[in-house]
């Protein structure tokens, strides 16, 4: 029977377990789960929001029911909390025994598999197939954190040298200001183009907040991997299903995992027959333009800064009242995203 790890003594435990499978215990989980035999804690797995993790079960209660109840429960948790489909990170070796409980594969690395438990991808795509465009496409997949005119000036290039342009706005909510919110800022300042469609990334595309790095041996590793796991779903499954073969990035002077993605993409892309163009960013007075020299203008309360590196829309957002919520947090927010 599985039950749910709450006390500080079966958190021990199921850490334990983990780390005599070989595996790292990471603290970040909304679920626990375990299995008991004779009061021995023989297996564990975790939940953190759609992301299935930490599987553990002891060498001698392996081949049998075990894991298949582990998943069973964590998605019973995960249906309750909201969630309509699930991922798991795991060693290619496991691929058969998660299939078997009806996990799709999506990615197949050399270092890790990633499945999928119910329709997420394919009803993703549906829902957007009607802003399939035939033709010689292209993508840029932006944060905006908020949208300026760095981004736009990315988007109006990268327009120019395509038949149609997908912009995919990441959804991740790791930013100050929320997916909503730039989801509209970068509808409402690419309105003049007629060549672009604007899409929720949903979580196939920079989507590795949750990326779990308990089979990896640093977080160097995890990062890495992270961002190769990233481009080979795009490459596999996004750009296919629209038509995408030019993927678009400006150059980064500031954000280091931001310039290991852009490295990454040109090497990762290319045997899926996706050009990877670098354009250069645009620049403005002492720099580049950049949503960090923004939001550090915006805790300044330099306006005036701000307007030379906003489009309009994105500062008549900023003074409203709407965004007086985003501007108090901003004043005490201290990441660079």
């Amino acid at each position: 029977m599985v039950v749910e790890l709450i006390s500080s003594r079966d958190r021990t435990r199921a850490e334990e377990l983990i780390k005599l499978s070989g595996l790292r215990f990471e603290k970040n989980y909304e679920t626990l789960a375990g299995v008991f035999a004779n009061g021995d804690l023989v297996a564990t797995a975790a939940r953190e929001r759609n992301i299935l993790k930490m599987f553990a079960v002891r060498d001698d209660f392996q081949g049998g029911s075990i894991l298949g109840e582990l998943v069973t429960e964590l998605v019973r948790s995960g249906y309750n909390a909201g969630h309509q489909s699930f991922f798991v990170f795991t060693p290619p070796r496991n691929v058969p025994s998660f299939q078997s409980l009806n996990f799709t594969p999506l990615i197949n690395h050399h270092m890790v598999s990633l499945l999928e438990y119910g329709n997420g991808l394919a009803n993703y795509l549906d829902k957007h197939r009607h802003l399939v465009h035939k033709g010689t496409n292209g993508a840029v997949v932006v944060n905006c954190n908020p949208f300026t005119l760095g981004h736009l000036y990315l988007i109006e290039e990268a327009a120019k040298r395509v038949d149609h342009l997908y912009i995919f706005v990441v959804r991740e909510d790791r930013s100050i200001f929320p997916f909503d919110t730039r989801y509209k800022l970068v509808t409402e300042g690419v309105q003049h183009l007629r060549n672009v469609s604007v899409l929720d990334s949903s979580e196939y595309a920079v989507s590795g907040v949750t990326f779990p790095s308990y089979f990896l041996k640093t977080d160097d590793d995890a990062q890495t991997l992270q961002i190769e796991l990233d481009l080979i779903l795009f490459a596999k499954h996004i750009a296919p299903a629209f038509n995408i073969c030019k993927r678009f990035i400006g150059t980064e002077p500031y954000c280091r995992t931001t310039r290991l993605y852009s490295e990454a993409m040109h090497h990762v892309l290319a045997p899926f027959g996706l050009e990877t163009i670098q354009l250069q960013r645009k620049q403005h007075d002492d720099g580049v333009i950049s949503a960090f020299r923004v939001r550090e203008a915006l805790r300044r309360e330099a306006f005036e800064t701000v307007r030379r590196l906003v489009p309009t829309t994105t500062f008549d957002y900023l003074r409203s009242r709407e965004a007086r919520g985003i501007m108090d947090n901003l004043r005490t927010h201290q990441r660079r995203h």
